[in-house]
């Protein structure tokens, strides 16, 4: 019996473990099943129906006991479904809320989960919920708006390249940098990071903001040094490879001392190994013009490490080619890599800031909680608006227009006339016979066209200048001459005269008069200045914004035309012609109203003067222009002939004239003597 009752006592403690078992599950899918979205007391909770609720397990009685008796079909799973959604409408009827209230909660709900919540909207449904938030300072609303700031910062720095930088640069400081400068730095590294060919072009851009935010730029160094530290501990040669790029075009850029690179070489330098030697050498490819410039006894000492290492032989003979090729390079001048590329030279001298950051120093952060959105209070988040609106302003040189009073925009007005009234007496009072006021302007005028990003800009500034009647002149000197002396062509100051154009109708007159001017005296420009201003009248020319009566001017003889004018004529053609295509320039030189301005193009005088300007057209790639002179040409043998036979006929008849006269005359002189 002993033993039978101890098998008896192990049964009953195997079924009693069973029961817990079992009744463990039942709870814990009885919990998944309730709504866990609405976060209500467990001991308050109410039915559907109003029935007791178990507080453990949150389920009421009745549907516990119908689960007993529910067979396994899966029609208990339809009631208990049906029972749930009616068990959210009375939850809703009993807070009281409507059915927009319901909904709105639930949006705030879903947005403010932000990026991590995973739920997608769509640009028309954020915009439409951005435009139905009442409150402009809410949470909400500072969300969506600090996400709207990192798309548009992302798609600009994804967007940018060496022909659109200064569209994009404008573009950029219409944002709110000040609040999203972690989003940008943080933009700028990863699009660096994916495409190491435009870090030129990133770096470009940087040295632009930096110039107007320097905060932007020490934080971008910053981060950048932090990433090359991780990369170099790791041992990880392609991120060590773009970070130290991108350093190396920061310092073409003057945004960060040379020292740092400098620092860097020597780091590289420090232990010999073939990995670190070829991030060095392309590291010194990238910035070694700048540091030939601006530290040479640096820079030899660099060099002398690296021959050093060349004459130990203890690295691999490809990394020695490596080193061998960098010599090579420096003995080129460094010709294959420009410390700045064309187009890319933005920023004054004067206007550059350049930081100086240790790369060793370890109290060195790279605030990554910039990244991260914080909601501020409203008054806060209005006051950083309205400064940032401000700054922008400034930098942009675009006026805040603001709504006021009506008495402070009468106030405005009145100061206004008065300062107008007190310039017109102190016009009249002094007379300036040392021209300052005339050097003042020039100075204005190219100080407002080189500071400005967009030509609308600086078309807006010239326009607000105190320029009189007659100085106009002055504009179209100033522009033609910063347009000469680029490096090579820039549209923008060609766009500048189109607008200003368009605008008044004096500078018409004032760049008709500059071009005669040009073209007198275009044998004293040099090539590249004649091909920039070419260029300049070119563009005027295929925008319609001058009258195409400047060919007036030109005759195509080989007495009228000397080689520089020849080469001015080309330039405008052909520039012409790829603007518009040859057909369509053949097309508006053969305009029937139009030709009384190219009898000098396309000369018929003479057969010397017709075949110089057929040969000059074909010679410029431009022989479609010269057809109709090819068909008079032909024609011109009979034209000739017919023309002497004419001059031979008149010829016959005055002199059979000659004879009638002199018969009659000797008839009246013999009845006379008679």
């Amino acid at each position: 019996m002993g033993k039978e009752g101890k098998e008896q006592a192990k049964s009953s403690q195997v079924k009693e473990k069973k029961e817990k078992k079992q009744k463990k599950s039942s709870s814990s899918s009885s919990s998944s099943s309730s709504d866990s979205a609405e976060n209500v007391d467990a001991e308050k909770k109410v039915g559907v129906k109003g029935e007791k609720v178990d507080v453990v397990k949150g389920e009421p009685e009745e549907r516990k006991k119908g689960r007993k008796t529910e067979d396994g079909d899966g029609a208990g799973a339809k009631a208990e479904g049906a029972k749930l959604e009616s068990k959210t409408e009375a939850k809703r009827e009993v807070k009281g809320e409507s059915l927009e209230d319901y909904t709105k909660r639930k949006i705030a709900q879903v947005e403010s989960l932000g990026r991590s919540g995973g739920v997608y909207i769509p640009p028309y449904k954020m915009a439409r919920l951005h435009k139905d938030i009442e409150d402009k300072t809410s949470p909400e609303f500072q969300r969506q708006a600090w996400e709207a700031l990192r798309k548009s910062i992302n798609g600009l720095v994804n967007k940018v390249n060496v022909a659109n930088i200064k569209n994009m640069v404008e573009e950029m400081f219409q944002e709110n940098l000040v609040r999203g400068r972690g989003l940008f730095v943080r933009a700028l590294i990863r699009a660096q990071m994916a495409s190491p060919g435009f870090t030129h072009v990133f770096a470009a851009l940087v040295g632009v903001i930096n110039s107007k935010l320097p905060e932007m730029g020490d934080l971008l160094i910053r981060r950048v040094i932090l990433q090359f530290r991780r990369a170099y501990k790791r041992n990880d040669k392609i991120v060590t490879t773009a970070a130290i790029k991108f350093m190396a075009h920061l310092v073409n850029q003057k945004v960060v001392s040379e020292l740092l690179a400098l620092h860097v070489a020597t780091l590289l330098l420090e232990k010999v190994t073939d990995d670190s030697i070829e991030v060095c050498v392309s590291f010194v490819q990238e910035c070694g013009k700048a540091l030939e410039d601006l530290s040479k006894t640096g820079m030899m000492a660099i060099m002398e490490r690296f021959r050093s290492i060349l004459h130990e032989g203890v690295i691999d003979r490809r990394t020695q080619y490596v080193i061998e090729g960098l010599f090579d390079v420096r003995r080129k001048k460094y010709e294959d890599f420009p410390d700045v590329m064309d187009g890319l030279d933005l920023v004054d001298e004067e206007d550059q800031i350049t930081h100086e950051v240790d790369l060793l120093d370890e109290a060195i952060k790279g605030e990554e909680t910039l990244n991260i959105f914080k909601a501020q209070a409203p008054e806060i988040y209005a006051a950083d608006e309205a400064k940032w609106k401000q700054i922008s302003g400034d930098i942009l040189g675009i006026e805040d227009e603001k709504d006021g009073d009506d008495s402070d925009s009468s106030s405005d007005s009145e100061e206004e006339e008065a300062e107008k009234a007190a310039d017109q007496r102190t016009a009249e009072k002094i007379v300036d016979l040392t021209e300052q006021d005339l050097v003042n302007l020039r100075r204005s005028i190219y100080l407002v066209i080189m500071s400005s990003l967009h030509y609308e800009e600086c078309v807006h500034k010239i326009m607000k200048l105190n320029i009189t009647d007659g100085q106009e002149k002055e504009v179209a000197t100033m522009l033609i001459d910063c347009c000469a002396m680029e490096k090579m062509f820039n549209r923008f100051f060609a766009l500048q005269g189109q607008r200003l154009c368009t605008l008044k109708q004096e500078y018409q007159e004032v760049f008709m008069d500059s071009f005669i001017q040009q073209y007198a005296t275009v044998h004293r420009l040099e090539t590249n200045k004649l091909r920039n201003i070419g260029r300049f009248f070119a563009h005027l020319l295929y925008t319609d914004a001058l009258s195409w009566s400047l060919f007036s001017q030109m005759r195509i003889t080989e007495e009228t035309t000397t080689s520089s004018s020849r080469i001015f004529i080309k330039v405008i053609l052909q520039e012409l012609s790829e603007q518009w295509g040859i057909k369509k320039l053949a097309a508006r030189f053969q305009e029937p109203e139009l030709q009384q301005y190219f009898g000098g193009m396309f000369p018929k005088d003479h057969p010397k003067n017709i075949r110089f300007a057929i040969n000059y057209y074909t010679a410029i790639g431009l022989g479609v222009l010269t057809e109709g002179l090819r068909e008079y040409l032909d024609k011109l043998p009979a034209l000739e002939a017919a023309a002497a036979s004419k001059n031979k006929s008149s010829n016959m008849e005055m002199e059979s004239d000659s004879e009638s006269d002199s018969s009659s005359s000797s008839s009246s002189s013999s009845s006379s003597s008679s």
